[in-house]
């Protein structure tokens, strides 16, 4: 079994229509979510998120991935060593 790391998502969605998709995307991956943090960045009119995961690097990939394919959101993940 692939060892698990702490990984930062930050996400940032542009098109509001896509926040049910990104909280479906969240919630499937839920079990390796330590917590999050959204800030609606109304001046700018986009939604800025932080998501704390431990898991196993493919699959912070995964959702990153799955994030990064919705038209209007960006996500990027960091990993740590451990």
């Amino acid at each position: 079994m692939e060892e698990k790391r702490i990984a930062v998502l930050s996400v940032i969605v542009e098109d509001r229509a896509q926040a049910g998709r990104v909280n479906a995307c969240l919630s499937e991956y839920g079990e390796y979510v330590v917590g999050r943090m959204g800030i609606p960045y109304r001046a700018k009119q986009v939604n800025v998120m932080c998501v704390v995961l431990d898991a196993p690097a493919s699959v912070s990939n995964a959702l990153t991935g799955k994030l990064g394919q919705l038209t209007g959101v960006a996500a990027k993940t960091l990993f740590s060593k451990y």
